[in-house]
Parts: structure tokens; C-alpha cells; sequence
């Protein structure tokens, strides 16, 4: 078989992992996927080559590596925050060791093909960790380097995955006599992601869009944390925007591996206040989950972006009006109508 030059997703049936299909299929490089679960129809007849297993099988990435060069690695497969919690070790197996995996891969891929293998990771704000909600207010915008004290396992996978990014793509390029290494890797520490086309599923930042989606099925909530609750946000539209501006900046102008991107900061009680107003007959109330409040009272109240802005033109569409006002209300009003 001749091994054709390729884009490879995994995670690829999550929401972002759609998104990037749609997008990259467009593109001349044909996209290949891995996942736990199949495509949905639609997804999958855009794409070149759909793998079903996981990120831990060594042998379905080798043969992924025999058919096919891969160029671009976009690594989304994870096990989330709210399971991360109930199973440690599990979630330190997929996210760090399938992580490995990964590098590893895009390694052998890079070494294969003489060129790097440009390697995207979705970090967190749970990579931060704040000491108290006192801490938070008084530091207001986080930069990249500050706070990195995560209280969570998924937010400790998170930052040590960054870590390992950092050490491959410096440790190979030391090696390389040509100065190159075998591995770009790129980051994001996503804020709270916002998504009007998919359901909440219980994670610690879900408290915002649960709220909208109860309130247009006509049904009471219970916020489990205090309104004064304030963490940066962001519409999934921007979130995918960003991986495609950053993966296609120059390597020259990135001065970071790991970016801080933001949008916007309310607090739970200014997310209410918007979703009473749209749904005047909604019942909002508070009921606090002390382990999940203690969670988001060490994440920053907002981010700092501003290397985001210059080094690769960061510049989100969705502030908080425009995306509960333009996109996540109306579209979620209608998905219930």
C-alpha cells in the first residue's frame, strides 16, 4: 500500500472532533480518524479512514503509521473531568499513557518522513489551582506560567501531557543534526466550553449551559455552584476557530508551546440573569455541591490571552452577549421547540 500523506483525529465523535472533520475535509490532506465509537453517517463519509479501537492499542497505531503519513496529529481522545474524578487511574491510563502514545507515534511518523509532525493537545484551565476563592479574586487574569497547582486528576493528566509535549519536541530537535525536531507540539488551555449543539453531560464547568438547555425544556435547575461563581468561557465555534489558527501559524512567530485562549468571564449569577430573560418562566435556584465549588474556586476567574492575540491573531467572535444572545439561546430554544 502506498502511504498517503494524512491528517489524523482522535477522540474524533466528540463534538470538536465533528467540527474538525467538516473543516479539514475541505482541505487537500485527507483526514483519518480513532475512536471508541463510530462516526455518525454524515461524519464519517468525509473522511478517508475511519479506525475504531484505542489510543492505548499500540498495534492499531502501528498499522495506522504503515498505510498512512501522518502530517498533522489533532489528539482529543480523553477520558473527562466528572469521570476522571470516580476513576484516577483510569483516567491517568487514557490520558496520560494514551497521550504517550500518541507522541510516541507522531515521533515514528516524523523520524519516517523527515519532517515534524505538527501535534495539537487541548489543555485546561484545570491545569490551574488557585488556594481559595479569596486567591481568586485577587489575582484576576491568569497567565500561562502562574497558579499551576491543579486539584483535580484530570487537571494534573493535563499538565504533565503538556509537559511531555514540551519534552518531545525539545528532546528530538536536541538529537536531530538538522536542528529539527520530529514533533511540533501545540497547546491550548481551553476555558469552559459552550456548545449549542450538544447536551451538557455533567461536567464542573457545565453549570452555564445547563442552565439554558432545563430552562427550554421547561424544566426547574438547582446551580451547584454560589452565583458569585466566575470562570472564562467560551462558544465551541471560537474553540475550533483557535485550533485552526493556531496549528496554521508559522512556526517561527509561536513563542509559547502552551497558549491561554478566552472570550468571555460572567459570573453564575450574570448567566441567569441572561437565561431568566430569555425564559421568563424558568426556575433558577442554587443548591451548592461543596466538592464541585471547591473545584471551580481554583480555576481562574478569567485568563490572560494576550500571547494568544499576538503570536497567532486569537480573536474570538463570541463575547458574552453575542453568544448566548446569537448563538446558544436561539439555537438551543429551537432544538426543544
Amino acid at each position: 500500500m502506498s502511504r498517503t500523506s494524512s491528517i489524523l483525529i482522535t477522540g474524533a465523535s466528540g463534538e470538536i472532533g465533528h467540527s474538525l472533520i467538516e473543516r479539514l475535509a475541505a482541505g487537500p490532506q485527507p483526514v483519518i480518524t480513532l475512536d471508541l465509537n463510530a462516526l455518525a453517517p454524515e461524519h464519517g463519509k468525509k473522511v478517508r479512514k475511519e479506525f475504531i479501537g484505542s489510543i492505548l492499542d499500540n498495534s492499531l497505531l502501528e498499522r495506522i503509521h504503515a498505510e498512512y503519513e501522518i502530517d498533522r496529529v489533532y489528539h482529543l481522545a480523553a477520558l473527562l473531568s466528572t469521570r476522571s474524578e470516580f476513576s484516577p487511574a483510569l483516567a491517568h491510563k487514557v490520558n496520560v499513557e494514551g497521550t504517550l502514545n500518541l507522541l510516541e507515534f507522531a515521533q515514528k511518523a516524523g523520524e519516517s518522513h523527515g519532517r515534524p509532525v505538527v501535534f495539537f493537545y487541548p489543555s485546561s484551565i484545570a491545569a490551574y489551582g488557585l488556594a481559595d476563592a479569596e486567591t481568586k479574586l485577587a489575582v484576576g487574569k491568569v497567565r500561562e506560567d502562574d497558579h499551576l497547582h491543579p486539584t483535580t486528576m484530570y487537571g494534573a493528566n493535563k499538565l504533565y501531557c503538556e509537559h511531555l509535549g514540551r519534552y518531545y519536541g525539545r528532546h528530538y530537535k536536541q538529537l536531530s543534526a538538522n536542528s529539527l525536531g520530529k514533533i511540533d507540539f501545540r497547546c491550548i488551555r481551553f476555558p469552559g466550553l459552550i456548545s449549542a449543539i450538544t447536551a451538557p453531560s455533567g461536567g464542573t464547568s457545565d453549570f452555564a449551559p445547563e442552565m439554558i438547555h432545563t430552562a427550554a425544556k421547561g424544566e426547574p435547575y438547582a446551580c451547584f455552584v454560589r452565583p458569585d461563581t466566575r470562570i472564562p468561557f467560551m462558544a465551541m465555534p471560537d474553540a475550533v476557530t483557535a485550533i485552526q489558527h493556531l496549528m496554521d501559524a508559522p512556526q517561527a512567530q509561536l513563542q509559547r508551546v502552551v497558549y491561554n485562549i478566552g472570550a468571555f468571564a460572567p459570573s453564575a449569577e450574570e448567566v441567569r440573569a441572561v437565561v431568566m430573560r430569555a425564559f421568563p418562566g424558568a426556575t433558577i435556584t442554587w443548591e451548592i455541591d461543596a466538592k464541585r465549588q471547591g473545584i471551580v474556586d481554583s480555576w481562574p476567574a478569567d485568563v490572560d490571552d494576550s500571547a494568544a492575540r499576538h503570536d497567532w491573531g486569537h480573536a474570538p467572535r463570541y463575547g458574552f452577549d453575542a453568544a448566548f444572545g446569537e448563538y446558544l439561546i436561539p439555537t438551543i430554544r429551537n432544538r426543544y421547540a
